[in-house]
């Protein structure tokens, strides 16, 4: 068993993987995301049961060091702990995307923080309807924000990337208000050793963007704290598709992983 929402002991265990690589280099980087577990459960309220022999985490980054440096240290372990859980490393498959062109349907695969909190103040957990104006300008200053700063485009990069404009699935939105449904919820996230209460949201939308900023969408994630599970993404037209091959991890004896 695990709690419903995980992402904390994830981003716990990732971190404590990439520290016993001694890798100085990925210490602070932020640049890649990741889903909850996968597989078949049933939820009390406890958490998440799992009834699985097999479960899978969705782990995404434009940096392939990472990747491989993270799956270095993943499968130099017997046995890893997560929650109750006790897992078995025991295959990697390498999802090749087909990016669409703008606009793009995305489904929500991690809730999506709109807000970075500030100690102390409880803006974090403000509702903001999906619909309204600031949620799309909310989503675009984040993005802008990283790529401006963890991945390190110019300004004169960022500038051309104003065309940016989120459409919630209303039809969506309005089934789970009439099932009185949550699309949006308070989540614990941690950081650097501080808890804080935010809001998160789960739903369809419509993108209209720069297909280099989708690209790092894709990858990277939507909103804040993607680097602690929160704001995956995908795009709805691949989702029947993926194109999934083996990756094999190869370690060396200087523990580089191909």
């Amino acid at each position: 068993m695990v709690p419903f929402h995980h992402q904390h002991l994830l981003a716990q265990l990732i971190k404590g993987l990439i520290v016993k690589e001694d890798r100085k280099e990925f210490l602070d980087f932020k640049l890649y995301n990741f889903s909850g577990l996968k597989g078949q459960t049933k939820i009390s309220r406890k958490g998440l049961h799992f009834f699985s022999s097999k479960v899978t985490l969705v782990l995404s980054s434009p940096d392939k060091n990472f990747i491989d440096c993270l799956l270095n240290a993943i499968f130099s372990q017997d046995e890893i702990e997560a929650g109750q859980l006790r897992l078995v490393p025991e295959s990697v498959e390498l999802e090749e995307p087909v990016l669409g062109n703008s606009p793009c349907k995305i489904v929500c695969i991690s809730p999506i923080i709109l807000v970075k909190p500030v100690f102390g103040d409880q803006k974090g957990k403000k509702f903001i309807h999906p619909e309204a104006e600031l949620f799309s300008d909310r989503i675009f200053d984040s993005t802008m924000d990283r790529m401006s700063g963890e991945a390190g485009y110019s300004d004169k990069e960022v500038e051309q990337f104003y065309k940016f404009q989120i459409v919630p699935d209303m039809e969506y939105i309005d089934r789970m208000d009439k099932g009185q449904k949550k699309y949006a919820r308070i989540y614990s996230v941690f950081d650097h050793d501080v808890k804080y209460e935010v809001r998160g949201y789960t739903f369809p939308f419509t993108l209209y963007a720069e297909r280099e900023v989708m690209k790092f969408l894709y990858y990277c994630g939507v909103g804040y704290f993607c680097h602690k599970g929160f704001g995956m993404v995908d795009f709805a037209e691949q989702n029947n598709s993926k194109n999934l091959v083996e990756y094999e991890v190869n370690m060396s004896s200087t523990g580089a992983v191909h």
